[in-house]
């Protein structure tokens, strides 16, 4: 019997116009609606990049969900620290859709990224769930040294996933 990986994990690197494309998926043990409340907390994302980044959220947001939003519009800049003290980009975060209960698209502008954007499902699986990430930006710095950053960035998030998680068959 084979061990699973901690995570499924791909890479499709496109070389027109410098976009990178990134792929996680992870399967956890927990319920749908468990990981989704958490995925979309501001508390639940400050978990998952814990402690290699912090992001900041307005005081009167606890999740995506309380949000109300136009797509594509921005809603609010979020900082993002290093080791959660030393501020090294920012995001002007956009939604550009929100399922309730089962995915999101968030498309901002960066100050490191030309272009950004993160998709989410959190799929139930059985009496567990899958949660896949999907990225693709176009940083303005070289992608050889923005591509392996984001890669551990997600790696990381969805280990910690699992860690709370635990891990799904």
């Amino acid at each position: 019997m084979r061990t699973p990986s901690v995570f499924e994990h791909s890479i499709l690197y496109k070389r027109q116009n410098n976009m990178i494309d990134l792929r996680y998926s992870s399967r956890l043990a927990a319920p749908q609606p468990e990981v989704w409340n958490h995925a979309t907390s501001a508390e639940g994302v400050n978990y998952e990049l814990k402690p290699l980044a912090r992001m900041t959220f307005p005081k009167d947001i606890r999740s995506l969900e309380d949000l109300q939003f136009t797509a594509g519009e921005p809603i609010f800049r979020s900082w993002v620290f290093l080791f959660g003290i030393l501020p090294f980009d920012f995001s002007n975060f956009t939604l550009e859709s929100l399922d309730a209960g089962g995915s999101f698209v968030e498309k901002s502008t960066m100050g490191s990224m030309r272009k950004w954007q993160h998709s989410r499902i959190v799929a139930a699986e059985g009496p567990g769930c899958c949660v896949t990430d999907m990225l693709e930006f176009e940083p303005r710095l070289p992608s050889f040294v923005v591509r392996p950053f984001v890669d551990m960035l997600f790696k990381h998030r969805h280990q910690r996933l699992i860690q709370r998680f635990g891990r799904g068959e």
